[in-house]
């Protein structure tokens, strides 16, 4: 007679909270994270300090980990018919919607806390990044391409960072100079083109349940848009950035990044599952290959 086969073990609240802020998938908080460090360098022409680093690498990790909570509270009816998020903890019920809004917001207010040990614009601008951060769970509900509202809210870090090293004491519009508000705006096509390769990975299941995305809204031109996203990205980060300041050095990392671009293209263009969300989890580099060069070139400038 078989004994009967054990019973499995039901994962910790631990467990499932770390499920919940994708903490096994760091390539998330890592595209926040490269041109967020960019413009800090940029702004402070140099290394910034050890505080500010601090302030913005774990203030980047605990937003991006806040935002996941919100995410999958406001996507939890979406996620049950989309294979990749079917067994997120929110929409399986493991963790319930208190707990996951309860989680993010204490996360955000251990974001709060450390820009609370800047300056005032920095502050004054972590309002209005929150409220990005909050509203664009919601953008897909309304707009063809919400991946737009994403990318201002994955490229707010770049005026903080620019407040934050300049040191203002006071918020007025001059607190944070257009140069930074253009490096968001270059930075967006990024988020655009990389987030259009993780769209790609769901399209059937969001045209099936009425979702939007960028890959929905773009058809048969999703690969063509993706590349047009690169090239905008690219050239104007690089355009603004020799402008800043920096040289040679930093065209090298440049060129790095747009070698990984070209890459993306082979990958996506057979526009199959799993090829996109290798292009989509790779992006990372990408972003870390402009912030090296960037600190390489003030490096050696210096």
């Amino acid at each position: 007679m078989s004994s009967p086969s054990p019973t499995a073990t039901p994962p910790s609240r631990l467990a499932l909270y770390l499920q919940l802020i994708r903490w096994d998938r760091p390539a998330g908080w890592l595209l926040l994270l490269w041109p967020t460090l960019s413009a800090l360098w940029i702004a402070a022409d140099g290394f910034p300090g050890w505080h500010l680093l601090a302030v913005f690498t774990l203030g980047t990790v605990l937003m991006r980990s806040a935002g996941c909570c919100v995410n999958d509270v406001a996507d939890r009816d979406f996620d049950r018919h989309v294979k990749r998020t079917a067994q997120r903890p929110v929409t399986t019920g493991a963790v319930s919607v208190k707990e996951a809004l309860g989680l993010g917001a204490a996360l955000a207010l251990l974001s709060f806390g450390l820009v609370l040990t800047t300056n005032p614009p920095t502050i004054v601008l972590s309002f209005a990044a929150l409220a990005v951060a909050i509203a664009y769970p919601f953008a897909k509900r309304v707009l063809a391409m919400p991946q737009a509202v994403l990318g201002v809210a994955f490229s707010f870090g770049i005026p903080m960072a620019f407040a934050a090293a300049l040191g203002g004491t006071e918020w007025n519009l001059r607190s944070v100079p257009l140069s930074a508000w253009a490096l968001l705006v270059a930075n967006l096509f990024w988020v655009l083109a990389y987030d259009t390769e993780y769209a790609m990975v769901d399209r059937d299941d969001d045209l099936q349940i009425g979702v939007r995305s960028s890959a929905v809204a773009l058809g048969r031109f999703d690969v063509a848009g993706i590349m047009a996203f690169y090239a905008l990205h690219l050239g104007l980060w690089t355009w603004l950035s020799l402008r800043l300041g920096l040289g040679r050095w930093f065209l090298l990392g440049v060129a790095v990044a747009a070698a990984q671009a070209a890459w993306h293209f082979v990958l996506i263009r057979g526009r199959e599952r799993e090829p996109c969300f290798r292009a989509f989890r790779a992006n990372h580099w990408l972003g870390f290959a402009l912030f090296a060069g960037t600190v390489l070139d003030l490096a050696l400038r210096h």
